[in-house]
């Protein structure tokens, strides 16, 4: 069967059946809100909203588009113009491919809020992505990877890391520091008992 991008089936959608996402990250500050506002008002809907169906609530989640769905939300004239419709296009992915699919939509443009990628990169690791996966799908480089793993500090998210020998957990070197019932550390009592021994030899 010969493919076919959605963008050739936009469909009209009213926006009360629209939805938005839980995970997007993309944020744009109020300046380029009030600019993405004229451009709809002058040129209108130049680009669909792309959506994801859920047949069982018949409702489209969005996976890009949120701020072009705000501004009919928003701007009362807009949706007035437009009869509450929005132009949507379909895709059928599952949720890690969506997620996927926002993330490439807004790494050109916005800015990312970084506890909300992080929080996606968690989400992905809990449906069983890997690194490379995440890396090839979200266009992410490991070191981008790791310090979004730390932020969430979730010592599960790092199994797949591979750490130098030199590199030690804190409750390691908290238990060697730990002071004994003496007043003395651990360490410091060793190095005592290996003096004696020294003179005693």
């Amino acid at each position: 069967m010969e493919y076919k991008s959605p963008v050739y089936g936009v469909i009209a959608v009213p926006i009360e059946k629209i939805r938005a996402n839980t995970y997007n990250p993309n944020a744009v500050a109020p300046p380029e809100m009030r600019l993405l506002y004229e451009s709809i008002k002058a040129d209108g809907y130049t680009m669909p909203i792309v959506c994801y169906y859920v047949k069982e609530e018949d409702i489209y989640v969005i996976v890009d588009g949120f701020h072009r769905y705000r501004i009919m939300q928003e701007h009362e004239d807009i949706y007035k113009r437009e009869g509450g419709m929005l132009p949507v296009s379909v895709i059928d992915k599952s949720l890690d491919q969506r997620m996927a699919s926002t993330i490439r939509h807004n790494r050109a443009r916005g800015t990312h809020d970084v506890d909300l990628m992080s929080n996606i990169v968690k989400e992905l690791h809990e449906l069983g992505r890997s690194d490379s996966w995440i890396s090839k799908h979200l266009g992410m480089d490991k070191d981008e990877i790791l310090r979004l793993k730390q932020i969430t500090g979730l010592a599960a998210l790092f199994k797949d890391v591979d750490f130098g020998r030199a590199w030690r957990p804190v409750e390691s070197e908290a238990k060697e520091n730990k002071p004994s019932e003496n007043g003395n550390n651990e360490k410091q009592t060793e190095n005592e008992a290996k003096q004696k021994n020294q003179e005693n030899g």
